[in-house]
């Protein structure tokens, strides 16, 4: 459907000065300036710098990925249909709120809209603040009508300019986590130029910009660097309090632009559960950071009229359960290293079952049944059974939620930041071993000599957080290919933080018996410096003649199908075919829709797979009966999808409804011994064939290429 083709006819301080450092670096630090004057001067040069430094990479980071988007679809010229159809399969959703709100008479009636949409879900009335994320879209909206701009620029580009603008804050985030764990920017520099030149595997917001993550990430980065300098000791109780800020309002702005926050967060909670087991942070600054979890997603489910599905999430459940499971062993961190390991064991245990105990109830209570498609999902792809649910092997069969591709980590290594993060990883993750072992090891008393030693010289409460933050993250990008961009992000800064960091290098050169404070001192700048020089000599020329590349959308197709649509349809008149083409039809036309692409709705679910009968093997009057319980006036068929050939066998939509169905599936291959003969043929297929068992209930109405839309007779 949608191409490109080529256009025609145009050719800080350093941030680590509040740390206690190890007394061979602090005397190396001392030697640099020749007072305590000269050195506070440094300090501010380095600071002014270093701090410059990560705006003007952040805004070029924003103004490469806006040039990239603007040459790749020619969008400044392209027709305003044009520009939405870009706008792929959800993403046209999410937008179609920003543009209903400012055509909206007033602000009012546009909220009005939103909370009592009707056109979203035909027959149904439904709040688009509680089901989907989409307040940015509403405060976006906002903005463009109270602001005095719109002579100067047009709606979409507020738009888009916003999003881009959020990848600059995005970058420079990167940037100060890195220089927060290793003290000196130059460390933010190499983690933004790594960030820039693995783009095909950090980010992908040129070509699809609405979607929810490129919202989100930019504040999940705030939120880390943060927590990276919230976690340091030591901190002034002003310092602490506007830290503890930041996190709470960077908490509150992720969880409020994507829906899958509550997994990601349920990651760090996991993170924090970890290093707090293991006497590796300070237990009081992790139960804050428990808090402002949970006080955060409960005040976007206040905000998103008490969404039942932000209520039941495992998240909740879980911070509950520690903070009950710590009440009630208070002694967990005292005795031998066997009895500290029991109590370990055992208070990991009493966490699971209250978990799965408190979340069993809650959604009981509240008959919530949003997310069971997840769980089917996960349960199938890790190997517990096979399932013929049809919305999980949905998710299955889509590449971005299969497994990482390898070809990922060659292209990583291009760039050494591959290479670069498993020799950080080693490293860090045998401090972590050893100071995690000492910890059980000895009681409360006697770690508190080593705190003030070794311990903090072994690892810094920040880098252990973002150590196993970037572990987690991998297992569960490996895992699922649409969460890489999490890791890989985080991966720059956690290799660029290593290879700039003293006591990574003081670790390295203990062990090979080459330790000397000026030999760490030329290492932790040289190494950097020289993968930074290698970074622009091999990938400068590739970004300028990507630049330069120029191209235009093209699709006619659909522009044909949206143009029809407007000029042949009432405008009450529903809409029914795929999610991804609907969406498009939302934004284009205004026109109601049957189903959407935001499938967290359990009765959307089933929606979406009795709409889907029109790729399946069944009979005209069951499919018409179907759709017209949906107030269905239009279906649109795709060719693209009735003779699907982009997906192996099996895994193509008419074969996923076949199994689904209880049918056998098409063309040669094995097929479960219970499946059966369809009584009918393919509907999509069949139906071109104008017989009259189908003209009886659908008429052809428009016709090209790639689409087909029918009217459904209303006397059946």
């Amino acid at each position: 459907m949608i191409s490109i083709r080529q256009r025609k006819g145009i050719q800080t301080t350093e941030v680590s000065e509040d740390y206690v450092a190890q007394e061979e670096n602090v005397k190396l630090e001392n030697k640099l300036p020749s007072s305590c004057t000269n050195r506070r001067l440094w300090t501010i040069l380095s600071f002014t710098i270093g701090g410059t430094v990560a705006l003007c990479i952040g805004l070029l980071t924003s103004v490469y990925l806006a040039t990239l988007h603007e040459n790749d679809l020619w969008f400044s010229n392209i027709k305003e249909v044009e520009r939405e159809i870009s706008f792929r399969t959800e993403c046209g959703l999410y937008y179609s709120y920003y543009k209903q709100m400012l055509q909206a008479p007033t602000l009012m009636q546009g909220f009005h809209g939103l909370i009592y949409d009707n056109k979203t879900e035909s027959m149904r009335t439904v709040n688009l603040l509680q089901r989907m994320n989409i307040y940015q879209e509403v405060f976006l909206s906002i903005l463009y009508r109270v602001l005095p701009i719109q002579k100067y620029i047009e709606p979409v580009y507020f738009y888009i300019y916003t999003l881009f603008g959020l990848q600059a804050i995005y970058v420079t985030a990167l940037y100060i986590t890195s220089w927060l764990l290793s003290g000196t920017w130059l460390s933010g520099l190499l983690a933004a130029f790594w960030y820039v030149t693995n783009r095909i595997d950090t980010t992908r917001v040129e070509f699809t910009i609405p979607l929810r993550e490129n919202w989100a990430l930019p504040f999940f980065a705030i939120q880390i660097a943060a927590i990276t300098y919230f976690l340091r000791p030591n901190l002034q109780p002003l310092s602490q309090r506007l830290t503890l800020l930041a996190i709470f309002i960077s908490t509150f702005l992720f969880s409020l632009t994507w829906q899958f926050n509550q997994f990601m967060m349920l990651m760090q909670a996991l993170v924090l559960f970890i290093l707090d087991s293991l006497d590796m942070l300070p237990a009081v600054k992790v139960t804050w950071l428990y808090g402002i979890q949970l006080t955060g997603l409960l005040l976007v489910c206040i905000l998103q009229f008490f969404n039942s599905m932000i209520l039941g999430s495992l998240l909740i459940s879980f911070n509950l359960s520690v903070l009950i499971a710590r009440k009630l062993q208070k002694n967990l961190k005292t005795g031998s290293f066997l009895n500290r390991l029991g109590k370990l064991l055992l208070h990991l245990f009493v966490v699971l079952c209250l978990t799965l105990f408190l979340n069993n109830i809650i959604k009981k209570i509240l008959n919530l049944k949003s997310d069971e498609h997840i769980f089917k999902f996960l349960k199938a792809k890790f190997g517990f059974g096979a399932t013929r649910d049809f919305d999980a092997n949905l998710y299955l069969c889509e590449e971005a939620f299969g497994l990482l591709p390898f070809n990922t980590f060659e292209r990583l290594s291009d760039t050494l930041l591959f290479y670069a993060y498993i020799f950080v990883l080693s490293i860090t993750v045998i401090a972590a071993l050893a100071v995690a072992f000492r910890n059980l090891s000895y009681s409360t008393n006697q770690q508190s000599m080593y705190k003030m030693g070794e311990y903090t010289i072994g690892l810094k409460p920040e880098t252990a957080y973002n150590l196993i933050h970037t572990i987690l993250f991998g297992f569960l990008a490996l895992s699922t290919m649409r969460m890489k961009y999490l890791w890989t992000s985080h991966m720059c800064v956690f290799a660029s933080f290593g290879l700039c960091s003293p006591e990574i290098w003081e670790l390295l050169l203990k062990l090979i018996h080459l330790y000397n404070p000026k030999r760490i001192c030329i290492m932790r700048y040289s190494i950097p410096i020289l993968i930074l020089l290698y970074l622009c000599y091999k990938f400068w020329p590739g970004m300028m003649d990507e630049l330069s590349e120029l191209r235009e959308f093209y699709d006619p197709d659909t522009v044909e199908l949206m143009n029809w649509i407007n000029s042949n349809t009432p405008r009450k008149a529903v809409f029914a075919g795929s999610m991804q083409l609907l969406a498009g039809v939302k934004l284009c036309t205004g026109r109601t829709l049957t189903n959407h692409p935001h499938y967290e709705d359990s009765s959307l679910r089933e929606r979406t797979k009795a709409v889907y009968q029109i790729y399946a093997k069944r009979a005209p009057e069951e499919v018409h009966a179907l759709l017209r319980s949906f107030g269905t006036d239009y279906v649109i068929l795709e060719d693209s999808i009735c003779y699907e050939r982009r997906h192996r066998r099996g895994c193509r939509l008419r074969d996923l409804l076949d199994i689904a169905n209880g049918h056998m599936m098409d063309g040669p291959g094995e097929n479960d011994p219970d499946l059966k003969l369809a009584g009918h043929p393919r509907f999509c297929e069949e139906i071109k064939r104008n017989l009259p068992p189908y003209t009886a209930y659908f008429t052809r109405v428009f016709q090209n290429k790639t689409f087909h839309v029918y009217k459904l007779s209303r006397n059946k």
